[in-house]
């Protein structure tokens, strides 16, 4: 049973003094971190509202998780894969190639429980001001990569259509990419005789998955950041070439996402357990869902607010003949 949220329930918006809040996460402490086009990770309270600055990327800001060992991973469009100190404010540069090619647009990560890091690596050709030339093209350049504690990097997974969002199941079996530009979900596994295949999780999912992020229940949170587009759909079937000169076109010609907000809630084998659904009122596009306190806390690529929004009842449970 998927319970779905109504349309008509109020964002209550969060400002930030920032653009483009792309992900939201925790901070191991009750408090919300994001970080903003400008460079900065900000911590926000979530009670008051309040937003204070703890550290500067000195690039773009993307996906971003924080380590067991208080470390903030920040996966940064123009410098690769971070570490971010919090306590000292200070960076280091943790990864800007795989197995010899260049981060070309470092977008999500998450820590195991060991110290691997898995990231996503969203296109070879574009970086963050042209993604959506790379939707537009359909080449399929996106990676999964890992990155063991030793510094060693490989490729786990590649060919992937715009690689966004990486979470790893409870268990840590499976790995789960979002590919934005497929509408789906696929999951790489990471233990055992079958390490290394790979399988849909979710496919036509009802818009373009970005962020992924896993409640403490397990549930996977899917922000879409826009319904499917009929016209790239169409694209996307023809020929190559037709699709490699349209993305060349200036970037206010190319078709972007309608004003939406979406995430889905999924289970572990795929089953669409929330469907939430606001109106695009002061917030356009959700491109992360994160879910702490009851609230679903989303970030944006564009505006200068985090929203939030709270979460429909659990389904109720099926039970069978006594």
């Amino acid at each position: 049973m998927t319970r779905r949220s109504s349309r008509s329930a109020d964002l209550r918006l969060l400002p930030l003094g920032g653009e483009g809040p792309e992900h939201v996460t925790g901070d191991g402490r009750g408090g919300l971190l994001t970080g903003v086009a400008d460079g900065r990770i900000l911590c926000v309270d979530p009670a008051t509202g309040r937003v204070r600055e703890v550290a500067h990327t000195g690039g773009r800001p993307l996906g971003l998780t924080l380590r067991s060992d208080g470390t903030l991973l920040v996966c940064d469009a123009e410098r690769g894969l971070l570490a971010v100190d919090l306590a000292t404010r200070t960076v280091r540069v943790l990864l800007t190639a795989a197995q010899g090619v260049p981060l070309g647009l470092c977008s999500n990560v998450v820590e195991a429980r060991d110290g691997t890091v898995y990231v996503t690596d969203a296109s070879a050709r574009h970086g963050l001001p042209d993604w959506k030339r790379d939707l537009l093209e359909h080449i399929g350049t996106g990676r999964l990569i890992r990155l063991s504690p030793d510094g060693s990097a490989e490729v786990l997974l590649d060919g992937l259509q715009f690689a966004n969002g990486v979470v790893l199941t409870a268990d840590e079996s499976y790995a789960v990419v979002a590919e934005t530009g497929a509408y789906r979900l696929v999951r790489v596994r990471l233990d055992g005789e079958r390490a290394g295949e790979h399988d849909v999780l979710a496919d036509a999912l009802p818009g373009f998955p970005d962020n992924l992020t896993v409640a403490d229940d397990g549930l996977i949170w899917v922000a879409l950041a826009g319904p499917r587009d009929p016209l790239v759909e169409l694209l996307h079937r023809g020929p190559a070439a037709l699709r490699r000169t349209l993305a060349a076109l200036p970037p206010r010609l190319l078709p972007g996402p309608r004003p939406s907000v979406r995430a889905l809630a999924l289970a572990p084998d795929g089953r669409t357990v929330h469907d939430v659904r606001r109106r695009p009122r002061g917030f356009r596009i959700a491109t992360s869902a994160y879910h702490a306190g009851g609230r679903l806390w989303l970030g944006s690529l564009r505006g200068g607010v985090l929203a939030a929004t709270e979460l429909p009842p659990p389904p109720a449970r099926e039970t069978g003949p006594a």
